[in-house]
């Protein structure tokens, strides 16, 4: 059997890594079984959608590597992808549950069900609308609701996370198939598509087991085979009290690239996010993903969000790159990151830059504040200077003389590299008998004025013999 999964987002809005790792999974359990996954976007609640909502899902899981089989753009045998352009399909099985007495024309008005349900709450009872189901009901037509006529029974059905599951006849009711206005509902129209599309696997959030002894009695009703089930746990805020919102922190998927995640380390956490394969590995490749990736490795529980491990995981990759692909191919990524003064700089300056500070980046974004004294002179800041932990200990005659004594050794050396740069740094240590924390941090916010920097000689030999000396010179007059 061809395994066949979906990702089905609704164009809503941004895109929420809880949306993202509901493609991740189908996407890795496709791909290692040699399948297929499906994109297929319902837009069928009009009210909520968001124009170029659907472009930002694409271009999304573009970027995280999550190429589709089948949907929008790269088109397939099971189109319409759009679930907004498939009307005639679902009116087609609606018709069918019609003709097999399965659902029935609702005109019933919107306040009459209002009261319905305040009568039951009032009685302390479950709302079922099955128990107020109209006796005479009208021939079907779009303006009209369609409901599912429900013959309660229990169900019981194995869900790939979850195990085993039961649910009694008091959950079944008289859904709603399509609505007023013409579109499916969410429970209608998913069992048609996957129905239609030969989907294999149903992947997505525990939310939905709930509802799915109706989805039982759907496909029941419509003598379509079940699906298996996969029910994929909350991502949980990092509390761990509730599932995640955007007001926990988290942000959209968008948000976390343009501040400088890569997507490499997006989808490494995102899919270790409530799955693991019992090894103690953390640094996951999108092959080594697909290879080890199964369901039954999937954890019942929520997992906890943690921005804190996302970023130590976006660090990790930004050497991982560095060291096995090269400066270039890191720089390459860093376009939009550096702060604005360094357009004035070249490619061949910066990535140099880069080769110093990389292993320093949680974030492409940190280059903007990490590195603006590579580009201008930073602002003198006596008062940084003098407090700091360890030149607070100095006084100011021996700031002024270590700082001309540095000039001097630094203007007599011969050939300006990192290697010869650092001999002069310990000739100095030995000549001053003081210790690199006091001598080295004094030099150090000397030339830069940031909080840190890379190590003192490569940070030297990046900015060159002419800037180095003038900024000591600078300071050494301010003092």
């Amino acid at each position: 059997m061809e395994i066949i999964t979906r990702f089905a987002p609704s164009p809503t809005g941004y895109i929420h890594i809880g949306n993202v790792r509901s493609a991740i999974y189908p996407y890795l359990l496709a791909k290692q079984n040699k399948g297929k996954m499906i994109l297929r976007i319902e837009d069928t609640d009009r009210a909520r959608y968001v124009e170029g909502a659907t472009e930002l899902i694409e271009d999304t899981l573009e970027w995280l590597g999550l190429n589709w089989d089948e949907g929008p753009i790269v088109g397939g045998p099971h189109g319409p992808y759009f679930q907004s352009e498939r009307m005639e399909i679902y009116h087609k099985w609606a018709r069918k549950l019609i003709e097999s007495g399965r659902a029935y024309a609702d005109p019933t008005p919107p306040e009459q069900i209002a009261q319905y349900r305040e009568k039951c709450n009032q009685e302390k009872v479950p709302f079922l609308y099955r128990n107020f189901r109209p006796e005479n009901t009208t021939e079907w037509k779009p303006g009209i609701p369609l409901r599912f006529k429900a013959e309660p029974k229990s169900y019981t059905w194995h869900d790939e996370v979850m195990g085993d599951m039961h649910a009694g006849p008091e959950v079944l009711d008289d859904i709603i198939l399509i609505k007023k206005d013409g579109y499916p509902t969410y429970n209608f129209a998913h069992i048609v598509d996957d129905a239609e599309m030969g989907v294999t696997h149903v992947m997505r959030g525990v939310e939905y087991l709930s509802s799915t002894p109706n989805y039982l009695a759907l496909y029941e009703a419509l003598h379509l085979a079940q699906p298996k089930l996969v029910s994929l746990p909350h991502i949980l805020a990092p509390q761990g009290n509730k599932k995640l919102g955007k007001r926990d922190g988290a942000k959209s998927v968008t948000e976390y690239r343009d501040d400088g995640v890569l997507a490499e380390a997006m989808l490494n956490y995102l899919a270790c996010l409530g799955w693991n394969d019992g090894t103690e590995q953390e640094i996951y490749t999108k092959d080594e993903l697909i290879k080890n990736f199964s369901l039954d490795r999937i954890q019942n529980s929520g997992a906890r969000y943690d921005e804190t491990k996302l970023l130590w995981l976006n660090g990790q990759w930004i050497r991982r790159i560095f060291t096995e692909q090269g400066a270039e191919a890191l720089y390459a990524r860093t376009t939009n990151f550096w702060p604005e003064i360094a357009n004035d700089f070249s490619d061949e300056y910066k990535i140099k830059v880069l080769s110093i500070i990389y292993d320093r980046l949680k974030t492409l974004s940190d280059l903007r504040e990490m590195t603006t004294y590579f580009f201008e002179d930073p602002r003198i800041d006596i008062d940084m200077l003098v407090n700091n932990k360890f030149v607070k200990k100095l006084s100011e005659a021996e700031i002024e003389e270590l700082l001309k004594l540095t000039i001097a050794k630094l203007t007599d050396l011969k050939e300006w590299n990192a290697d010869n740069i650092q001999i002069i740094l310990n000739e100095l240590l030995t000549e001053t008998g003081k210790k690199p924390a006091e001598l080295f941090s004094l030099i150090r916010i000397a030339i830069s004025f940031a909080p840190f920097s890379p190590a003192l000689n490569l940070t030297m030999d990046v900015l060159g013999r002419n800037i180095t000396l003038a900024r000591l010179n600078t300071v050494a007059r301010s003092i």
